[in-house]
C-alpha cells in the first residue's frame, strides 16, 4: 500500500464485531449467545479478534466512540493486574 491508496475497509465480520460491541445485553450469557448465534464464533475467538481490532486504525476510523471506549476499558483492566 502506498501513501496515495486508502487503507482497505474493514471486513464484514470486523464490522459485525464492532456493531455487537455497541449493543447492550440484558442478562448473563446474552452476549455470549449473540456471539455464537450471530457471528458463529466461540466467545474466546471473538475476544481475540476484538482485541486485535482495537489496535487496528481502520477500526478506529470506522467507529471511534466504540473503539476508544473499549481501549479505555482494556487499559483499566491491564492497570489493575
Amino acid at each position: 500500500m502506498t501513501q496515495d491508496q486508502p487503507a482497505p475497509a474493514l471486513a464484514d465480520r470486523e464490522r459485525a464485531i464492532l456493531a455487537l460491541e455497541r449493543r447492550g445485553f440484558a442478562g448473563p450469557g446474552a452476549k455470549e449467545r449473540a456471539i455464537r448465534e450471530e457471528l458463529g464464533l466461540a466467545p474466546v475467538r471473538y475476544y481475540q479478534l476484538l482485541n486485535a481490532l482495537l489496535d487496528d486504525p481502520r477500526a478506529l476510523a470506522h467507529d471511534p466512540v466504540t473503539v476508544n471506549r473499549l481501549r479505555r476499558i482494556r487499559q483499566t483492566r491491564r492497570a489493575q493486574r
